[in-house]
């Protein structure tokens, strides 16, 4: 074997072994998987239940596109309101308990974040400072980019971190199914 094919077959292998590229049965060789954007993902949020003082839900994550993507981790994740997507009170933070993987979602599969919201009841009223708000805004993981995703309840304006749990949190995102 020539020197520049062992070069290249110990780059490719060394690529394949850290999962930089990513192909699917039926792919041409060498085939990347694109990472997941908004245009390929639809974003809807649901209410499970709620507890202590909280409300629990998930946010869903839909393949809508012709073509299979990759995403996976944690993406970003605020409240909005006052009718034209100003962020209120602070971003959510990253919760534990679900490990970070990077996944492919197929046309019509999804993924799933389970999130936590604080009733503003459980903070004092005049460092809280209660507001209404319009929804979500929501970051596919590594995007810039946000989705809105209508949700109407009461938020703290100020970035208020209360000792015993933020206001909104959020699990990293899991294939379903």
């Amino acid at each position: 074997m020539s020197p520049s094919r062992m070069i290249l077959g110990a780059a490719l292998a060394g690529g394949i072994a850290s999962g930089v590229l990513t192909a699917l049965p039926g792919t041409p060789a060498g085939a990347a998987v694109p990472e997941c954007s908004n245009a390929d993902l639809a974003i809807t949020f649901r209410v499970h239940g709620a507890a202590a003082g909280s409300m629990f839900g998930t946010m869903r994550y839909k393949n809508t596109s012709d073509h299979s993507c990759r995403t996976g981790g944690y993406g970003g994740l605020s409240f909005v309101g006052h009718g034209n997507g100003t962020q209120v009170g602070a971003a959510a933070t990253r919760a534990p308990g679900t490990p970070v993987r990077s996944f492919v979602l197929r046309p019509g599969q999804r993924a799933t974040s389970r999130v936590q919201i604080a009733q503003t009841a459980n903070y004092d009223r005049s460092l809280c400072r209660p507001r209404k708000v319009d929804g979500f805004r929501v970051f596919v993981p590594d995007s810039y980019a946000g989705t809105f995703v209508p949700y109407r309840t009461r938020a703290c304006s100020r970035k208020v971190i209360a000792s015993f749990s933020p206001q909104l949190s959020h699990q990293a995102l899991r294939k379903k199914g």
